[in-house]
């Protein structure tokens, strides 16, 4: 009677066994989708602000040629070092300092820039 009994027992926990992994094989499937999903979401957000990007630099490229500007690369990218540090509330003073120019280059390189936020604080206190 013993003996039946483990033979029993053996059977229901081979049993067992056998559900828990066919149940753990199916969550780590339903696991493995929604990853799947979410790297497929991710992957079109990236994909969407590359495009938003690529559209930007045509504009920015268009907008350059219609206003018939030409700069070099450097000077692209040193304009934009200058206005993200103007827009960050460097001085001109400080701006200067930082990248060995004269504060007269930063001015005059920044006059288009300060125009534009003082056509805007006017705008702003007539309202």
């Amino acid at each position: 009677m013993m003996e039946w009994t483990l033979v029993g027992l053996f059977g229901v926990s081979a049993i067992l066994l056998v559900i828990s992994i066919l149940k753990s094989s199916h969550a780590s499937k339903v696991e493995h989708k929604q990853i799947d999903m979410v790297h497929i979401d991710i992957m079109k957000e990236i994909n969407a602000v590359q495009e938003s990007i690529r559209n930007i630099e045509l504009d920015i490229e268009v907008v350059m040629n219609d206003a018939g500007i030409t700069l070099s690369t450097e000077e692209k990218l040193f304009m934009r070092e200058i206005l993200d540090l103007y827009k960050r509330n460097y001085s001109i003073e400080s701006i200067a300092e930082m990248k060995k120019v004269t504060e007269n280059e930063i001015e005059q390189m920044l006059a288009p820039f300060q125009k534009l936020k003082d056509e805007r604080r006017k705008v702003a206190n007539e309202n």
